[in-house]
């Protein structure tokens, strides 16, 4: 793995994992930036300064590391934070519209929880995880949650990795070249 930029100051440590989640992929864990306080702080402070301006009324994340990064995001931006989940995982009530799409390393499907007394139709959303790798998690939230009327006003990972894609308009920490 090449780092390309990395706009952390402190000392990157990422584990590699090697035939996981099957064989022939290479996992790349970022669980070790969110276990260290001081690190997972410097991401969340960048996060919130990246999107503080934007008028943003919910953080958008996926299962399950956009979880802990998005909800830590929304917390200090003070805004609420919508998990996105594999389908089946969510209670009950989630918009009828399932969406599906694929990963480097098969198809996967998710769905949104309905929001509490109100529609998606016009609220501004940000969708944030931990890896753009093909791209796909995140195409497919902002296209579930444009089909329902929200507007996706950005999108934010830690770590693009940058031969798998050609996303300009994603906000990353660090990119990455794969070796």
């Amino acid at each position: 793995m090449k780092i390309l930029r990395n706009e952390l100051k402190n000392e990157l440590h990422i584990r590699t994992q090697k035939n996981f989640p099957q064989e022939g992929v290479e996992f790349i864990d970022i669980m070790p930036l969110i276990i260290q306080k001081d690190t997972f702080r410097e991401i969340v402070d960048k996060f919130v300064e990246e999107i503080k301006d934007k008028h943003v009324e919910y953080i958008v994340g996926a299962e399950a590391r956009g979880f802990i990064i998005g909800s830590a995001v929304a917390n200090q931006l003070n805004i609420g934070f919508i998990p996105v989940r594999k389908v089946g995982k969510l209670p009950p009530i989630t918009v009828e519209k399932q969406f599906s799409y694929e990963k480097e390393y098969g198809k996967d499907k998710m769905e949104l929880p309905k929001l509490v007394n109100e529609e998606y139709a016009g609220k501004r959303l940000y969708i944030i995880d931990d890896i753009y790798a093909t791209g796909n998690t995140m195409k497919a939230m902002k296209q579930a949650i444009e089909e329902v009327g929200g507007i996706v006003v950005g999108q934010a990972v830690i770590m693009n990795i940058k031969e798998l894609n050609t996303a300009n308009d994603v906000f990353s920490l660090i990119d990455i070249h794969e070796e």
